[in-house]
């Protein structure tokens, strides 16, 4: 029988022959990043690893079963020697020795440029919860990275007529591609839907590790919405396997990781275990962290959250994975990178100078608490951030801060916080989700409402809430139960805003009542739906 090591060689083998079949309509320059290359590439790992990734995707629903039945989630104790072990992680390369202030955005062309030409360390370019990953934007992404990575990318706007091209100075490049849970349904692999994260990771793999490394940089990664150190495995050997395809030295691939699930809030240190030869940090997906918390304990009445806008990160269980994050990570070397923040410059001055404010503070609680980083949504909030670290850090990180005293137990990680359920908060939910899903089945995945950049992680804060007031009869501070009939009333009436704000145009475009159709049946079923990218996506393309 082959061993694991075999196994990777065959299926990555040059004789074993793609049985890939595109099924996404042609795309202009397609045929730059769905080279033979990529394609073998891409083949060799969905063949060796697709199955592991579905096993793991099963182990998910086992172990929220467990969670639904009433057991808690805890620090695991089969892996408490590697929690006690004195390890670290390899060394970060020097263009990620310092991530002070790092952005985020879609892969479009202007958002690419205007965001490695910002006073930023670090950009993100996000595959997976600011991209609606219809087939053109999955494709045109990669062709917009490549041509980042060679120099080449520009972009003239349409209306202003105005021309955007890189600046002599970039910020350090780094790609997040969609879940394990995502698959990639117009490319299909000897019958079966490639894996989206697998289909994001080769086909930028393949077409830029040689430019990156010419520029003095490597293939960095952020990892999202892991739920295990087992799944962080499964991308440590997808790593091992890529590099020893393309003929890469072992560590070349870098990754980050978000810690956005609650269940990976309990495995940080064996997260950075599996990864450790590839690992530079954590972050906190703050976002997405607090709908895994809702979603994971969703069945269990105890744990019904009050409104978002109450969910800050001073909350004591928001700020036990904080401190609990930066501790893991200083002891075993990597950065600690905090959250985003979510607003936007807008042009009302004193509104503006509020919104400013809430950045300035919500950075230097992240600084002062230990953190190497930030994240930003918008290049308008770099100078607040980076001052906001200036205070703070004197140096490119923090690593000399252990946070010893941090003592985080199981309990501090699910404490509920104190609060209420106001029927404003219902309506933001309902209208903000709508509206962000509206543009999502459009294409569009990063969203400005209300001053704030909506993605798919706040979307899904809106929706899993509405789904557990409703789920659970809770009642709102005026004493009234969230019912389906109160829910129906409140939709009509925020469709009828909507409809004020945007136009009737739009909202009878289609998309809008598609939107708040697939919205309301996500809210009443019986059944959470896991996320609701999932069955939006039947719905595009």
């Amino acid at each position: 029988m082959l061993d694991p090591m075999n196994q990777i060689a065959t299926a990555l083998a040059p004789s074993a022959q793609p049985d890939v079949r595109i099924c996404g309509r042609p795309v202009e320059r397609d045929e730059e990043v769905l080279t033979p290359g990529a394609l073998a590439l891409l083949t060799g790992l969905h063949r060796r690893f697709n199955p592991r990734r579905l096993e793991l995707l099963a182990a998910r629903a086992r172990r929220q079963r467990e969670f639904d039945g009433g057991a808690p989630p805890d620090f695991l104790p089969q892996t408490a020697p590697v929690r006690r072990a004195d390890w670290r992680v390899a060394p970060a390369p020097h263009d990620l020795l310092e991530r002070r202030v790092e952005i985020t955005g879609p892969v479009d062309r202007k958002m690419i440029i205007n965001a490695l030409n910002a006073p930023v360390c670090v950009f993100m370019a996000d595959f997976e919860d600011s991209c609606s990953p219809t087939w053109q934007n999955m494709v045109q992404g990669q062709i917009n990275l490549g041509d980042a990575v060679d120099g080449t990318i520009r972009y003239s706007d349409p209306v202003s007529g105005k021309d955007y091209r890189l600046g002599a100075r970039r910020a350090t490049l780094i790609v997040r591609p969609r879940g394990w849970h995502l698959p990639e349904k117009h490319v299909r692999i000897d019958g079966e839907p490639a894996a989206g994260a697998l289909f994001d990771f080769a086909l930028y793999l393949a077409r830029n590790h040689e430019g990156l490394a010419r520029a003095g940089s490597g293939p960095y990664f952020y990892l999202p919405k892991m739920e295990s150190h087992l799944e962080a495995r499964l991308w440590s050997e997808v790593f091992a396997a890529a590099e020893e395809f393309l003929g890469l030295t072992r560590g070349t691939i870098r990754a980050t990781v978000l810690i956005e699930t609650l269940p990976a809030a309990f495995e940080m240190d064996e997260i950075l275990f599996e990864l450790r030869a590839y690992a530079t940090g954590l972050n906190c997906g703050r976002w997405d962290y607090i709908f895994s918390f809702i979603k994971k304990l969703r069945n269990r009445a105890e744990f019904v959250l009050p409104d978002r806008a109450q969910v800050t990160m001073e909350r004591h269980f928001l700020k036990s994975y904080v401190d609990l994050l930066i501790q893991t990570c200083h002891r075993r070397g990597a950065h600690a990178l905090g959250g985003m923040a979510a607003q936007i410059p807008v042009r009302d001055s004193r509104a503006n100078e509020m919104a400013m404010e809430r950045v300035r503070a919500d950075k230097l609680r992240e600084a002062r608490a230990g953190h190497d980083g930030t994240w930003i949504a918008h290049p308008g909030l770099a100078a607040v951030a980076r001052a906001a670290f200036d205070t703070v850090m004197s140096g490119p990180n923090q690593l000399h801060v252990p946070r010893a005293e941090v003592a985080v137990r199981r309990e501090d990680l699910v404490r509920v916080p104190q609060g209420t359920i106001t029927e404003e908060g219902i309506r933001n939910n309902i209208r903000v989700g709508v509206q962000y899903l509206e543009a999502w089945l459009r294409g569009s995945g990063c969203v400005p409402l209300y001053n704030l950049m909506e993605d798919a992680a706040t979307a899904e804060i809106c929706r899993a809430q509405l789904w557990q007031w409703l789920h659970h009869g809770a009642r709102t501070v005026d004493g009234e139960t969230v019912t389906a009939g109160r829910v129906d009333r409140l939709l009509a009436q925020e469709l009828e805003r909507i409809h004020e704000e945007v136009g009737a145009a739009r909202l009878l475009d289609g998309v809008f009542p598609s939107a708040a159709r697939l919205m309301e049946s996500m809210i009443k079923q019986d059944v959470f739906d896991e996320f609701l990218t999932l069955p939006a996506y039947e719905l595009i393309d």
